[in-house]
Parts: C-alpha cells; structure tokens; sequence
C-alpha cells in the first residue's frame, strides 16, 4: 500500500531549563519518533516567541506543547493521548495511491 504524502504534524514544545516534565516530554517524542512522523520545534521560554507563546496560551505548568500551533498539553506530556491523536490523523490523512486495494 502507498500513501498519499501526509502532511508532517509540527509539535511546539516551550521548554524550561531544568524541568522535569520538560525532559519526560524530551524522551516521550523520542520514543514516539520511531512510530510516528512528525517535526519537533523546540523553545526556550525566556526567548521572544517563547515569551509570546506562554503570553498567548497561558499555561499552568510547563512545558507548553502545541500541535500544528494549537494548544495540546501543559505539564507531563500525556503520550497515549498524543500517540491517539498522531495515529487518527495519520489514518484520515492516508489516501490509498494504487498498489493493493483489498483484492
């Protein structure tokens, strides 16, 4: 089965030097990275965007996680949400392209 290029999901983490749940949310994408695709972008929260994201988001904890610039998570990444989420738009974006079509 081919698919149709899928979109690559864009994942924003606003991270804080020595944060704990900032290194979890570090090993959580790695480790989702051997099964999903997707573009990691990480920020420091003293940086200018970093300053605007938290302006904008207002997260209680950090890290501040955004997928495709849309707030996802704030605090301990949950990774089977995320791994649920990666998964449904990896299966509605996957368009069958030729190849085997059940037959």
């Amino acid at each position: 089965m081919v698919t149709a290029n899928v979109p690559t999901t864009r994942i924003t983490v606003v991270q804080v030097s020595a944060c704990h749940y900032c290194a979890e949310a570090e090993q959580t994408l790695q480790d989702l990275a051997a099964d999903f695709d997707f573009e990691v972008v990480r920020v420091p929260v003293l940086s200018a965007h970093g300053q605007q994201l938290v302006a904008l988001h207002r997260p209680a904890m950090a890290p501040l996680v955004l997928l495709d610039g849309v707030f996802f998570s704030a605090g301990r990444l949950p990774a089977k949400r995320l791994a649920a989420l990666l998964t449904r738009r990896r299966e509605s974006a996957g368009v069958l392209v030729g190849g085997d079509r059940g037959q």
